[in-house]
């Protein structure tokens, strides 16, 4: 199974892409999709929102065709004492659900604290933090931003809800993937 994850933006928007088969986890692709650019400076923001909302169905669209996910776990709304602020990240958020939805993903959406504490074991923990932990879990991932490896962690931690879900003690629990990177030895850099 492969899992999509998104940490929506209106500027940054993350993405990373996990393949789920048994006992293991492997890194399929991660990523920035770059919504603001330069020629948009002096143009208001207002008037680039829609290039930008349709930048991120394309760029989902093709992820989505060229993968093949089964899976789309978002990071959920959080709330935001800057209005305007929470509606953009509002409408980036339903451009990834509605093409989540147009390609037929099952979706999911996790608080950030819910992701944080299922890689780190913290749900405060920083975004260094949460890198960190991918690269012990998945290897030695370079990553873009922190927006693609925040997705990673989104999709990983969907990985993590699911064998929780299976009952007891999980081979594919958290300890065990990180006992298994260990026994991999010397990550490789992506």
């Amino acid at each position: 199974m492969i899992i999509l994850g998104v940490d929506p933006g209106s500027r940054l928007l993350g993405y990373g892409l996990i393949e789920k088969s048994g006992n293991s986890v492997r890194v399929v692709d991660h990523g920035t999709l770059r919504l603001f650019h330069k020629e948009y400076r002096d143009v208001p923001v207002d008037e680039t929102t829609p290039s930008r909302l349709k930048e991120i169905h394309t760029g989902l669209s093709e992820l989505i065709l060229k993968y093949r996910p089964t899976v789309m776990a978002v990071e959920r709304v959080f709330f935001s004492k800057n209005a305007v602020s929470a509606l953009k990240l509002g409408q980036a958020r339903g451009v990834v659900l509605l093409t989540g939805a147009l390609h037929d993903l099952e979706i999911h959406e996790y608080a950030a604290t819910e992701v944080k504490s299922r890689i780190t074991g913290h749900g405060r923990a920083d975004k260094e933090q949460v890198a960190k932990m991918l690269r012990i879990l998945l290897g030695g991932q370079e990553f873009e931003s922190a927006d693609a490896s925040d997705a990673l962690a989104i999709a990983l931690a969907h990985a993590l809800v699911g064998q929780a879900k299976s009952g007891g003690r999980s081979k594919n629990s958290l300890k065990s993937l990180a006992e298994s990177a260990l026994q991999r030895g010397p990550a490789l850099k992506r």
